[in-house]
């Protein structure tokens, strides 16, 4: 029996379930809470080998946006974006969303390309978007070196107003709450080992808490996931990095937007409580660690210095990594798999966190329906063979 004051039960695995999930993160919860609110799908479970967001989820940056240059990209996560805006009020929870509005500074001539070419093909699509010259980002955020003699001078800068961040364990617990309302079970500390295949079906998973029947098996699990696969039998065209974040100690209010470099590869935001929140680009070996390499932060704090020379007595409080799983074209992979009945949403690389109610949503559609949602159509496996790629490794937008 569970505390009353508990957000959500903590139950034992029944024998069978219709849907069952493997990842308790963001994306499993929001596949578990969409299936239940939009399709009436309750006989459903979601397995986490540790616990409840405590993969990427616990693990990121919070950034949120939807300003990506192909069309496939900007719809899914304009999506997104547009059940942000009014999640906190659907689940019933201060997400502290914030739509402080996210610069994506240009420092060389290329990244100025880019930029005018993103803010265009964002409004073509919908999505809003700026172009700032370098007095115009000064005055939209201050505390910014925008000296013609810095190292990495700022030229420009794409401005998404709509951006933020949020407050990544309270979607978590919100979603796992309302899930949980809804009657769905969520099971921590419960690792899956295998899955059990009659003929080219899955029909049950194999847990270390005993088996499970599933009608449908949803993998969710983020860098883990092309493991998860291979018990499967299916090999999955995913890479596992380590992408490093780190935080320093409490400040007073000095930065309300959220600023990134691609060039330099460092992008800042202010939290809350009042700490800096810093990331780079991810640690270039693969690995399963939660943990990097000192020199990507090396080199992220020698930029963000450049940028914020204000910076420069601040101490660091604590550093961190994720496990991300970026695709061949860093754009992700939702539908179904080979093995019937096995579905998989997977290969968001750096842009987990900001999917996470729309990749739910679509997620759930696939699931309920047999067929792709129409926003995730283009994002099937088959892409790799037909060459029908999202390329947005390409479009240098990708990063966070």
């Amino acid at each position: 029996m569970t505390h009353p004051d508990f957000l959500w039960r903590n139950p034992e695995p029944r024998p069978a379930y219709d849907v069952v999930i493997v990842g308790g993160g963001g994306h499993g919860l929001a596949t578990a809470y969409y299936l239940a609110k939009n399709h009436g799908l309750t006989n459903v479970a979601v397995l986490e080998r540790g616990w409840l967001a405590g993969g990427n989820m616990a693990r990121n940056t919070t950034i949120i946006r939807s300003n990506y240059l192909w069309d496939e990209s900007a719809a899914i996560y304009e999506h997104s974006l547009r059940l942000w805006e009014g999640l906190s009020d659907e689940l019933d929870y201060d997400l502290q969303f914030s739509q402080r509005g996210v610069l994506n500074l240009a420092h060389n001539l290329s990244d100025v390309r880019e930029g005018r070419r993103r803010v265009n093909a964002n409004r073509l699509n919908g999505v809003d978007a700026e172009w700032l010259d370098a007095d115009e980002v000064k005055k939209f955020c201050p505390i910014i070196n925008v000296s013609d003699r810095a190292r990495y001078p700022v030229m420009g800068a794409t401005l998404q107003r709509r951006g933020g961040i949020a407050k990544h364990d309270h979607v978590a617990w919100a979603l796992a709450r309302q899930a949980d309302a809804y009657g769905v079970d969520l099971i921590q500390g419960c690792e899956v080992t295998g899955f059990e295949l009659t003929g080219n079906r899955v029909t049950a998973v194999e847990t270390s808490l005993g088996r499970i029947a599933a009608g449908k098996v949803a993998l969710a699990a983020a860098g883990h996931t092309s493991v998860l696969a291979e018990r499967a039998g299916i090999r999955l065209p995913l890479q596992s990095h380590p992408l490093q974040a780190l935080v320093s100690e409490l400040l007073e209010p000095v930065l309300d937007c959220v600023v990134m470099s691609n060039a330099v590869h460092v992008y800042v935001s202010q939290a809350h409580k009042g700490e800096l929140v810093m990331g780079a680009g991810i640690d270039a070996y693969n690995s399963y660690g939660q943990r990097g390499g000192v020199h990507v932060i090396e080199a992220q704090m020698a930029a963000a210095l450049e940028l914020f020379p204000v910076f420069s007595r601040v101490r660091v409080l604590r550093t961190w990594a994720g496990i991300v799983d970026v695709s061949p074209d860093a754009s992700p992979i939702i539908g179904p798999t080979p093995v019937e009945g096995l579905y998989v949403n997977a290969g968001w690389g750096t842009g987990g966190f900001k999917a996470t109610p729309g990749a739910g949503w679509v997620y759930a559609h696939t699931l309920a329906h047999d067929r792709p949602h129409p926003l995730a159509q283009p994002y099937g496996l088959d892409r790799f063979t037909t060459g029908a790629l999202i390329d947005e490794h390409g479009a240098a937008a990708v990063a966070h």
